[in-house]
């Protein structure tokens, strides 16, 4: 739970502008260098989304796994259709007999590890041979969302998975993995009737299968969209003695008031996901189950494609407000998606096109992705922070670093934010900044003058991940502890403060 604010530490003095926006006077932080502070884990970028489990086997969503791992902490990576019937784990022998293949299983799995992350297992969709009928939902590839024919089968098939990736990996490095029964099971994903009960009954199979395989797998749900069915789930749990280590449920920027909360209050994109989490954060307290953890297995500002919104300057401000609001109320946040090597409306038919991905196809990092980079360097403890669009932390080694923004919301425009900084208990004369706004870290300048290619060349490829890439930070001098900024906006600045002892 998110401690309260520890007074005193950030001060914040606002000014009224003067007549015009272009004249308004600039806000005063200052920092103390030696305050306290609270634990600051990076909860938003050790976990990421993924195109389905099949495309985990092409060398291009590599790339862009190991591209994102180079300046993010991610640990995890959650992706749909590990049983779906394009990964060949379920058919039927000569006289009707189930037979299991986990070939293409062990090859995705046996890619994340080679790259230094876990999966975190989603346990869908349902194989044709074991389904009661064959019920599809309408992404491109066509997922069954139907309920298991015989739940005898199913018990068979999450045994025999779990009792083969523990003799190919080892319970050492399985326990350390998440299994997450199905996604989504309050919308289509399910075709289940009443899909709230007849879910209860697919994760009671599921995971008691699991945990009798050996009781240190890790397994929760419900999976859910528009963070519900929490309350019921967890009180089904402890009334039936039903096993679960975590709680996972996903929202967006753009689902509605009435979706999440059942009412007709205005929300916006900047506010929803994190008045989410905190409802979410505020169920688990009040269930017989208080101490479960909260795993936020799908986030982003869109749950549709919105160029405006995924492939835009947008997404620094919006990540870091994000970040900076849901921080003490859940345990870890799953990006919806690292690579746009993505398939759920077919086959990517140009590189901008509002894909939910850090990484556009032909490798071409966007705005986002230089958000995740430039956040990934704050500190490991935050500091109480009073003033908007600011996250103060500090490292181990007691260097400072804030991130600052002037947020905006999609396709609008603001003035640039003012900031007089003034930091104390301090003798850097000097400050690392770095910046990424709507001219510098965004590829779409680039893409624009290049005529917008449908198919960019490999030489145009090139050309746009060169400039892609994040400014170098520039050394600001400190005048008496002071530092002067102007964020335009769209703009996020990260600024580091050296420890001099």
């Amino acid at each position: 739970m998110r401690s309260a604010a520890v007074a005193g530490l950030i001060a914040l003095g606002l000014a009224a502008p003067a007549a015009p926006l272009l004249a308004q006077t600039a806000e005063t932080i200052t920092v103390d260098a030696t305050a306290a502070a609270q634990p600051f884990g990076h909860f938003w970028e050790h976990m990421f989304g993924s195109g389905r489990a099949v495309l985990s086997l092409r060398e291009s969503y590599r790339e862009d796994l190991r591209a994102v791992r180079q300046v993010t902490g991610i640990s995890y990576v959650r992706f749909h259709g590990l049983l779906h019937d394009e990964m060949g784990v379920y058919t039927l022998g000569p006289h009707g007999e189930p037979v299991f293949n986990f070939s293409y299983i062990d090859q995705a799995y046996d890619g994340l590890l080679a790259n230094g992350v876990r999966p975190l297992v989603e346990l869908s969709f349902m194989p044709s041979k074991l389904a009661a009928r064959e019920t599809h939902q309408s992404f491109w590839y066509r997922p069954i969302t139907s309920p298991p024919k015989d739940y005898k089968l199913w018990d068979a098939l999450i045994t025999a998975l779990a009792r083969h990736l523990i003799e190919r990996y080892g319970i050492e490095e399985v326990s350390q993995w998440y299994f997450e029964v199905w996604n989504e099971p309050n919308l289509d994903f399910w075709a289940g009737e009443p899909k709230q009960s007849t879910y209860w009954t697919l994760y009671d199979h599921t995971a008691r299968a699991l945990k009798a395989v050996d009781g240190r797998l890790r397994v929760g749900g419900p999976a859910t969209a528009q963070a519900a069915w929490v309350p019921a789930f967890l009180r089904h749990c402890s009334e039936n003695h039903v096993p679960v280590d975590f709680v996972s449920t996903h929202v967006y920027g753009d689902d509605t008031a009435k979706n999440i909360f059942g009412t007709q209050e205005p929300i916006s994109r900047r506010q929803m996901v994190c008045r989410a989490v905190q409802k979410v954060h505020g169920e688990i307290q009040a269930s017989p189950l208080p101490a479960m953890p909260l795993i936020w297995t799908e986030f982003n500002a869109s749950w549709s494609n919105h160029p405006e919104v995924t492939d835009a300057p947008f997404m620094g401000p919006w990540l870091a407000e994000t970040i900076r609001q849901c921080d003490g109320f859940v345990q870890e946040m799953s990006y919806w998606t690292f690579s746009d090597v993505f398939e759920e409306q077919g086959v990517v038919k140009t590189p901008f096109y509002g894909g939910f991905g850090l990484i556009a196809a032909g490798g071409i990092p966007k705005p986002a992705f230089n958000a995740f980079a430039l956040l990934h360097g704050l500190g490991e403890e935050r500091l109480a922070n009073d003033a908007p669009g600011v996250l103060a932390t500090r490292r181990r080694d007691g260097t400072l670093v804030l991130a600052l923004w002037n947020y905006a919301e999609a396709g609008e425009h603001v003035p640039a934010r003012k900031i007089a900084l003034r930091f104390s208990h301090t003798k850097a004369a000097s400050a690392s900044v770095q910046s990424i706004d709507d001219e510098h870290g965004n590829v779409h300048v680039a893409y624009e003058r290049m005529g917008s290619p449908r198919y960019p060349t490999q030489r145009e490829l090139a050309q746009l991940r060169e400039a892609a890439a994040v400014p170098p930070a520039s050394t600001r001098t400190l005048q008496s502890g002071e530092l002067d900024l102007e964020i335009p906006s769209d703009g996020l600045v990260l600024v580091t403060v050296p420890l001099v002892r």
